[in-house]
């Protein structure tokens, strides 16, 4: 009985798992392109106005961590000194945290411990999907 449990269970998420990944579909942009997601020297400003984002697009985060394929990334802080800010877009542009929309206190939320006044930010714009339908992302496939 338990396995007919465990192999139902397999099975909806396999078929879970192949909708979802041709219903997401979309380009796969890799964040600073082959220099990652750095502090030193990239424009994301310049980098995100030469593509097109769409709704489906994933981005990819690359960066020199030390850390092997497998290994797990908890990020965690103190949060009686730290915490993370949700800001207008005013405020985002000029890195300004005094008037925060949102503030999150828990501990494990991402950081950004003052990249954004060195210009470790991004913003992109977002379009509409196309009108036909988009196929998952093929390996590989990164721009």
């Amino acid at each position: 009985m338990a396995m007919i449990k465990i192999n139902t269970f397999f099975t909806s998420l396999m078929i879970l798992l192949a909708f979802f990944g041709v219903a997401v579909g979309g380009t796969v942009h890799k964040v600073g392109d082959s220099s990652g997601w750095t502090i030193m020297g990239v424009n994301y400003k310049a980098w995100a106005s030469s593509r097109t984002f769409q709704v489906g697009d994933s981005l990819v985060f690359e960066y020199n961590n030390g850390f092997q394929v497998g290994d797990s990334l908890v990020f965690e802080y103190n949060n009686g000194f730290h915490d993370v800010t949700e800001v207008s877009h005013n405020d985002f542009q000029l890195c300004e945290p005094s008037k925060p929309l949102a503030r999150y206190h828990t501990g494990s939320d991402t950081i950004i411990p003052g990249h954004c006044d060195i210009g470790q930010k991004l913003q992109i714009l977002v379009l509409p999907a196309s009108l036909g339908p988009v196929a998952a992302p093929v390996p590989g496939r990164v721009r």
